[in-house]
């Protein structure tokens, strides 16, 4: 069985330009629905060794889960390159961006 870490880098590397992905999407992803957390980590700890697209993963409630001046403007700035747009909020609107490589509508709800 591979590592659920390995899983959660895989998964990352598919997301693709110009959409994203919540934390709790990726960890439900992997097989631990419960697990938003550990990817928060996997991606603080790997992002640049790894090249993972960490600019891609959003929080439950699909803004960026980064405070201004701590690489909240780097992320936006870099979604917004891809084509990624904010509505009021700050909220990414999910029928247009989000990630389902399932092919399923609206992706499992699931918290951070």
């Amino acid at each position: 069985m591979e590592p659920f870490t390995a899983i959660v880098k895989s998964i990352l590397k598919k997301i693709p330009r110009g959409k994203v992905a919540t934390y709790g999407q990726i960890a439900a992803l992997a097989g631990n629905p419960r697990a938003a957390r550990q990817v928060v980590r996997i991606l603080h700890s790997s992002t640049e060794k790894d090249k993972l697209p960490w600019h891609r993963v959003v929080n439950s409630q699909r803004k960026i889960g980064l405070r201004p001046g701590s690489g909240y403007e780097l992320q936006q700035a870099l979604l917004k390159k891809e084509g990624v747009s904010f509505g009021i909020g700050g909220r990414i609107d999910f029928e247009r961006f989000q990630w389902r490589p399932l092919g399923k509508r609206k992706a499992a709800s699931h918290r951070d």
